[in-house]
Parts: C-alpha cells; structure tokens; sequence
C-alpha cells in the first residue's frame, strides 16, 4: 500500500473576521500518498489556498487532525514546524516572495543554509542551471523579468530536495506563455527529485496534469471531489 504523507481527518479552520468567526474549512478528510501530485481546484474563497497553508504548518487547524510524514502538525510548537518545513517541504507562492536584499543565487541559497548544508552555493548554482537562470544568478529580483522571479522561486523550493511541495497559484500572475514554461519547470522539478506535490490552481491545462483533482467548494470536499485527473 502506497505511503501516506498527508492525512487530514475532520480537520476544520475558523478565522475571526469583522463579523465574528468565519468557518474557512469544515471538516476536512483527504490523503496524499507518496509521489503522488494532487491538484486542488474550485472556487475563489472555497479554502484552497487555507489547505494547503494548514499542510505547510503556516496556518494552525481549529479542528480535526493534520498529520504530515508521521508529525501531528496540530500539536507541534512553531520552532519544531519551522524544522519541519526546512527538512522536508518547499513552498511556492503566487506572489513570488524572494528577499529584494538578495541575489537570486542567495535567495536559492539561504533555506539551504539554514539547514545547514555546506554545499548550499554550489548547490544553488546548480539548480539556478537546472532551470535555465545561470547567467541571472547574481541579479537582484528587482532586475527580473515576473517569470524569472518565480523561475527563481521554484529553484528555491526544491533545492533542499523536499518530501512535499507545495505550489500556491504558480502561474497566476504570469501570461500564458510564461505560466507555460513555468509548468514544465513545475512537474519537471517534481519529476527529477520524487517530490510529493500538492498545487492550487484555477487553471484547468494545470490541474489536468496532475495525478488527482480535489475540489473544494464553500470549504468542505464537493461530492465529485476525487477524481482521475485522465477522466
């Protein structure tokens, strides 16, 4: 039987809003094995972005269980999330979030740092290579195109060689033919280091790459929401 990695049991998320508390998720039951790719598709506001942060440990459930490669994220401390992540996740945002202070050769750099790997530059180096940014490794984000900035995202993400990654929107604020590009990066790194990967997109030719379509709808799992992505 395949390794589960990510397990969500009933897990809910409620946020106070301006009108009181606001249900986000409501009652969450989901799986994700090993090496499998999971899209997750529906609405604007239907929860998907606040799933995926619950699986990073970015954001703490209300409810229910979330466990990720054996750890109950539910009762783990900050410090001990944060190793967590550093260990065995990457995480790729729609807005890019790279340090303006930083080359791209030291934003790829720094999480590899962090976890305390003496190859970190050179390792960098060769994942700023990978995906074709060699000759930008020393250009600050300001001096990126918005494609080379998430180009740079991405080779941060996996670097580490993360268990988990986590895509967030990747092509949302790129044009097709950038957010293309963007995607074959995607699986490619995926491919070439056995990630497990979880993505939230509202782009249907994205979702249909993946293993399996989960939609969300008004924070709970729609009645059709496991499906083959090759149906």
């Amino acid at each position: 039987m395949p390794d589960t990695v990510v397990s969500l049991q009933d897990t809910r998320l409620s946020l106070s809003g301006n009108a009181g508390m606001v249900d986000i998720l409501k009652g969450i039951d989901l799986q994700v094995t090993r090496g499998e790719t999971l899209g997750l598709v529906g609405p604007s506001g239907s929860g998907k972005s606040s799933l995926l942060m619950l699986v990073g440990g970015l954001d703490r459930a209300t409810g229910g269980q979330v466990r990720v490669l054996g750890h109950d994220l539910t009762s783990m401390g900050e410090d001990a999330l944060a190793r967590l992540r550093r260990q065995h996740m990457g995480v790729v945002f729609q807005s890019f979030h790279l340090i303006p202070t930083m080359t791209a050769l030291e934003n790829v750099a720094t999480p590899l740092e962090l976890a305390g790997r003496r190859d970190a530059f050179d390792r960098a180096e060769a994942e700023l290579e990978a995906i074709g940014l060699a000759d930008r490794a020393r250009h600050y984000p300001a001096q990126l195109s918005g494609g080379e900035q998430q180009r740079v995202a991405l080779a941060r993400a996996a670097a580490p060689r993360p268990d988990i990654l986590l895509a967030d929107e990747p092509t949302g604020n790129l044009d097709g033919d950038t957010g293309e590009a963007i995607m074959e990066l995607l699986f490619g790194l995926r491919d070439r280091h056995g990630s497990t990967l979880i993505l939230v997109t509202h782009a249907p030719d994205l979702a249909a790459r993946c293993d399996r379509v989960v939609r969300l709808v008004d924070g709970r799992l729609s009645d059709a929401a496991v499906q083959d992505a090759a149906e």
